[in-house]
């Protein structure tokens, strides 16, 4: 099974914001969901899916496994857990988060590990979150690369990441694209805000898809029900390739999230 092109993120929201937002999303008809254990809200997550009504199998849900997890004897166990909090018993899509270089724990370890909850029917599909190319390389060395169904990176107009994309497009690895929006700043950027224009559309759009078009799937979240109907419409926005060649040159380098420890080396 494919990975959804279009869901809704989860990421720094809790409590009844992370509520709200899913249950609308899904009201909204988004049916891909993006949570993680690090993000303290997957229980949150399972009741507004719960409270939905729209039927488990309808839904694409993905979690994340967080850093203390990755030994071989904590994975599996983490994950059911995940699982208890979202109330489901299995995920659609379960990454590893971040490679965490100083973990003590390898990449064949965890890998393999998270291949194993796949074996054993705890998820539908495998992958990995903000890998670069070498671990990303590693990763396909345990458990072989028809076995990765995505990476999940930080990418924007900002940080278009295209080394690595490359790479990933080469090995046939689905690239997911978080931070697409860059917390907000290529919204008041004024070269996407002409192309908006131009389109009567709004700039998050825009960006948004900027990314469909270069095949990435995204994952916007928002606590405003009408900025996640209006992001939705970005599936329907073609940009032209002077659109895309006019973001193509907004490339800065610009990461936002690189965690010390948690993060390689960036390509």
């Amino acid at each position: 099974m494919n990975i959804p092109a279009f869901g809704v993120g989860t990421f720094r929201l809790q409590g009844q914001a992370v509520i709200d937002s899913v249950r609308n999303a899904l009201d909204l008809g988004y049916r891909a969901i993006d949570t993680a254990q690090i993000y303290e809200n997957e229980a949150e997550v399972g009741q507004a899916i719960a409270e939905s009504g729209v039927p488990r199998e309808a839904l694409f849900v993905t979690t994340k496994i967080w850093v203390p997890n990755y030994a071989r004897d904590k994975l599996i166990p983490s994950l059911k857990d995940s699982l208890a909090k979202l109330r489901s018993d299995y995920a659609d899509l379960t990454l590893i988060h971040w490679p965490a270089p100083g973990n003590g724990v390898s990449i064949e370890e965890f890998m393999s590990a998270l291949a194993e909850a796949k074996t054993q029917g705890l998820t539908r599909q495998i992958g990995i979150s903000n890998f670069p190319i070498a671990e990303t390389r590693a990763a396909i060395a345990a458990v072989g690369r028809e076995q990765i169904a995505t990476n999940q990176i930080e990418l924007s107009p900002y940080l278009q990441n295209r080394k690595l994309a490359a790479f990933l497009q080469e090995q046939g690895i689905p690239v997911t694209s978080y931070m697409t929006l860059a917390y907000g700043k290529v919204l008041k950027d004024p070269v996407i805000g002409q192309i908006a224009q131009r389109h009567d559309a709004t700039t998050a759009q825009v960006a948004l898809a900027w990314a469909l078009q270069l095949g990435y799937a995204v994952i916007p979240s928002s606590t405003k029900r009408e900025n996640l109907a209006s992001n939705l419409l970005a599936q329907d926005l073609r940009l032209t390739d002077e659109d895309m060649a006019q973001i193509a040159a907004l490339e800065r380098n610009g990461r936002e999230v690189s965690p010390e420890g948690l993060a390689a080396q960036w390509d």
